[in-house]
């Protein structure tokens, strides 16, 4: 069994570990402080002292030596060893870590000597020490890159005791292909820096899913295929169309479109009119010869094995897999055929999964391959005939796993956990090896499963939404809704907690919290367990709808159930201690067959319905009960829970009775007889749905983005509106859409007060980089009120004023592009959005605005879109610049030095690729860690810089071996 050990011998086991070394001396000018590492470190050790150098030098500006021995330590000076455990009497676990400083006092004018020790169970969780280490410097990770304060602090050796270890075995990240948003844009580089940026949350999963033929493409990601049609390496010798979103495929709603096309500047921002990755390059919109579709699933393989291959050496464990059962393209269904085999026979669809696993395995495989449920188990009844589909096909994939010798394990994943009728089916039939997940439901707005907690004996992961697809193009701020998926995830026992998204940099505090709340949880969960006692009384989220027209049957009170309030959370009512009688009143006023609502209900945390379909039971448009007795309270609370299984829960009326008196409420409706009116959620200061407080998360989140000067502030604004984040989009033929509001828009932009009060703070912001920051979320909330004004215009079919705010859109949204996801939302604004804004119509169902601005009008932006912060001996880094200004610059240059070393003597030119797109090979000067800034000079006015703290600090690259 793994054991700590015991912070207070940490010294005597650093002088145990260079106890027996051959003696070597140290340089008599040795520098104050040298990090340490032992002869034969790996590559995650060795990675880890290089970044702790750089994090150091990056806060400190001090570059501190790196010294790999196995021998004696420095004679002067101050120590930071690196490593993992190499004594037998240190023990700790896998993912743990811990540091220690320790001081000894010499007897020379050297005076104390402080030995910092850092520690981690493994080469990755060393990793993760390292990088805890650079957060006690002050330095904040994201999945878009790091955050370093701008002032400079001096250096000193921290004084640390501390140990850290997960909650979650697997961590990680779930981005879901099918929008340009997404990783349908991501390039070798982009997933690399990706998965380096995950080691520094301290997360170890990355996964992918794949969507089917029809759905609306087949997707790259995994090839589908008999064994005999693998060939060698990536490559297949029969395959079918398959494609990842491009600008030339119509679908999702978004219309092709060349780029050059794209209006207000935005088409400066890419390099090609057929936009997409770079392995659909020429294959847009998605390829039909024979030979070509075989070419882009070697590209795809090739680079999928590559970024699976940077993943292994940091410790970060890979998935990917189709949905179940499987659906087999036209054109393999049609080989099979030839081959004289049935698609339909349950020994041809092992046969496939042979075949998908012999390419795997042979690619650089995966840690994990994953099936998802059907996405149509969300919305509607599965049939018995669909559950024992989906169980055949499993039962086919396990089979073929064990025949092939597959080097990965098997999970499952999907929309839902398992069927309605039983969430943990799964769990009663698959090994017990195979991990079982889902995403939650509702996109993100239910709940994590508790179908989790009757799943037992296998590792499970729960995957909150990090943000949703209908309102993608919009700000999601959820800190505190990914703290409280994180809690219930904890409480049912997962052992695994990860996140689905698309974007990376606007869903920062997003990321962040989950994170976080992946490793430690203290602070905030203890409210977790039951409602607190001053806990509002109400309903928890959830809509209201009247049906006065409907005539109930079975009550002599129609009314009460001519309204209903629908997709809630739960229901709180402030009791004192006693046993009460709970009457749960419910109709079904809206659908007219079984299987299209199905929930279940918990009541002081204990389930009282399972598997409830109103219609089912009694039809449409009449009464049902539910009573139940000696329902105790003792905390002061009454807590009614409604868990979504198909569709969204609903309840016409609630009646409460016992020694705290009744309580009874008309839901969804007004106040009738002795029920009392149902109060509307709606507005910035009621309850948030499913959110845990997350001041203090925003209080260190604000001050290490915008500095102290505004921290405090801008930490209440974010708190503020987390979890009421005005949504300026939602799903309108597709997501991130748009439609008229004929509402007023001062009305409308009552919402958006807060960003009034955020720009009074920016002229207290200093520092280039916290400017920077503060910026890029004042353009992306100014850029909402600007959609909204727009929707407003549109309802009024007022032309100029829709071109204005058109305009205005674009204006801020380009402020807010730095990376992939950003010019996916500049997409979705050209393909999705704007072919539907007819000022002649509020019904979007042709091209409307004509004669709009075409170039870019704005100040001189540098934008490097991916940025890697490591790479191997060897390797060179490839930069993709984009300048935006109202005229080419006169020259441009990408300025390199040794980290930390002379002057910037090494100018590499930008070579122009295409529009605003520029490109540059920097080769790492003498193979070592180097830095650099990219400088445009415009043809007036002073030259832009990428980072913009540049020359002071500049973006830093470490090369490992």
């Amino acid at each position: 069994m793994k054991r700590w050990v015991p912070l207070a011998i940490v010294w005597a086991v650093l002088a145990a570990w260079t106890a027996g070394y051959a003696a070597e001396t140290a340089p008599a000018d040795a520098p104050p402080c040298t990090i340490v590492v032992p002869k034969g470190a790996s590559y995650a050790e060795a990675l880890a002292a290089k970044e702790v150098r750089r994090y150091v030098y990056l806060r400190t500006g001090r570059l501190l030596p790196i010294l790999e021995t196995a021998g004696a330590l420095p004679e002067k000076g101050d120590i930071i060893w690196i490593g993992a455990p190499r004594n037998a009497s240190v023990i700790i676990p896998p993912e743990g870590y811990l540091f220690k400083t320790a001081h000894r006092t010499e007897t020379d004018q050297q005076g104390k000597r402080h030995f910092l020790t850092i520690l981690g169970g493994s080469p990755t969780a060393t990793l993760y020490a390292a990088y805890r280490f650079a957060e006690h410097l002050g330095v904040r990770f994201y999945l878009e890159g790091d955050v370093v304060p701008d002032a400079k602090i001096p250096f000193a050796l921290p004084d640390l005791n501390e140990t850290g270890r997960p909650l979650f075995d697997t961590r990680g990240i779930q981005p879901f292909h099918d929008f340009p948003e997404g990783p349908d844009w991501w390039n070798l580089d982009d997933y690399k820096a990706y998965i380096s940026q995950l080691v520094k949350l301290r997360m170890n999963f990355f996964g992918l899913h794949t969507y089917p033929e029809g759905g609306p493409n087949a997707e790259p990601t995994v090839w589908i295929g008999l064994a005999q049609d693998v060939g060698e390496g990536t490559k297949v010798r029969f395959s079918y169309p398959a494609s990842w979103q491009n600008t030339l495929r119509g679908n999702w709603g978004y219309r092709t479109k060349k780029t050059g096309e794209f209006s207000f500047g935005a088409a400066d921002l890419f390099d090609r009119d057929d936009f997409g990755a770079d392995v659909m390059r020429g294959m847009c919109p998605q390829p039909s010869a024979p030979e070509a579709c075989n070419e882009l699933f070697d590209r795809s393989g090739a680079m999928l094995a590559e970024a699976f291959k940077h993943a292994r050496r940091l410790g970060v464990k890979t998935c990917v897999g189709t949905e179940t059962p499987l659906i087999i393209p036209k054109a393999v269904q049609e080989r099979l055929k030839a081959l004289g085999r049935d698609p339909r026979d349950k020994a041809v669809v092992q046969e496939l999964y042979e075949g998908i696993f012999k390419r795997l395995a042979q690619t650089g495989p995966p840690d994990y391959y994953w099936f998802w449920t059907p996405e149509s188990w969300t919305w509607g009844n599965a049939k018995p005939e669909q559950v024992q589909a989906t169980l055949d096909d499993l039962a086919a994939a396990v089979a073929a796993a064990r025949k092939v010798k597959a080097p990965f394990t098997l999970a499952t994943c999907g929309w839902v956990l398992g069927p309605q009728n039983d969430r943990a089916l799964f769990d009663k039939t698959l090994p017990k090896d195979m991990p079982m997940s889902c995403i939650n439901r509702q996109v993100g707005k239910a709940p994590v499963e508790p179908g989790f907690a009757k799943v037992e004996g296998r590792p499970k992961w729960a995957i909150p939404w990090m943000e949703d697809d209908p309102n993608l193009c919009s700000v999601q701020l959820w800190a505190g809704r990914m703290r409280k998926d994180a809690a219930d995830a904890l409480k049912y026992g997962c052992t695994g907690l990860l996140g689905i998204h698309w974007r990376t940099r606007v869903l920062g505090p997003n990321v962040s919290a989950l994170a976080q709340a992946a490793w430690d949880q203290s602070g905030w969960n203890e409210s977790v367990a039951a409602p607190p006692p001053d806990l509002k009384e109400g309903p928890e989220g959830g809509q209201v709808a009247a049906f006065p027209q409907n005539t109930i049957a079975g009550t002599d009170d129609p009314a009460l159930y001519q309204t209903v309030r629908y997709n809630l959370s739960a229901y709180h009512f402030n009791l004192p201690a006693g046993k009460y009688t709970v009457r749960l009143q419910f109709c079904e006023p809206h659908y007219q067959e079984a299987g299209k609502r199905v929930f279940g209900v918990r009541i002081q945390n204990k389930q009282v319905i399972e598997n409830l379909d109103i219609f089912a039971k009694v039809g449409q448009n009449k009464a049902l009960d539910c009573t139940f007795k000696d329902v105790e309270v003792r905390d002061g609370g009454l807590d009614i829970e409604f868990v979504p299984e198909t569709e969204y829960p609903c309840i016409a009326a609630i009646a409460v009775e016992g020694p705290g008196g009744t309580k009874k409420v008309n839901c969804g409706g007004p106040a009738y007889k002795d029920y009392a009116a149902d109060p509307p959620v709606a507005g910035p200061d009621t309850p948030r749905d499913r959110f845990l407080p997350a001041a203090d998360f925003y209080r260190d989140w604000a001050l290490h983005q915008f500095g102290p000067e505004v921290a405090k502030e801008a930490a209440a604004i974010f708190e503020k509106i987390d979890g009421r984040t005005p949504e300026a989009t939602g799903w309108t033929n597709g997501p991130g859409g748009i439609g008229p509001n004929g509402k007023p828009v001062d009305e409308v932009l009552k919402a958006y007060a807060f960003v009034a009060d955020l720009e009074k703070l920016r002229p207290q912001v200093q520092g280039a980089g916290n400017l920077e920051r503060f910026d890029y979320w004042l353009s992306n909330f100014r850029y909402m009120m600007a959609v909204e004004r727009l929707k407003c215009a549109w309802a009024k079919k007022d032309e100029a004023a829709m071109k204005q705010a058109l305009a205005d859109v674009h204006r801020h949204l380009l402020a807010t592009v730095t990376t992939p996801g950003e010019l996916g939302t500049v997409a979705n604004w050209q393909q999705h959005n704007l072919p539907r804004l007819n000022p002649a119509s509020t019904a979007g169902e042709a091209d409307g605005l004509t004669g709009l601005q075409m170039a870019y009008r704005g100040p001189v932006r540098v934008i490097v879109p991916t940025a890697r912060t490591s790479l191997d001996a060897g390797e060179t880094l490839n930069l993709r610049v984009i300048i935006l200004a109202e005229k080419p610059p006169s020259e441009a240059f990408v300025f390199v030095r040794p980290l930390g070393k002379g002057k910037f003597t090494q100018r590499v030119p930008l070579a122009h690729v295409a529009r605003g797109v520029y490109s540059a090979r920097i080769t790492p000067p003498g193979g070592e860690d180097f830095e650099y800034y990219v400088e445009a000079a415009p043809a007036e006015g002073n030259a832009a810089r990428w980072p913009v703290t540049a020359p002071g600090t500049c973006q830093t690259v470490v090369v490992t071996n």
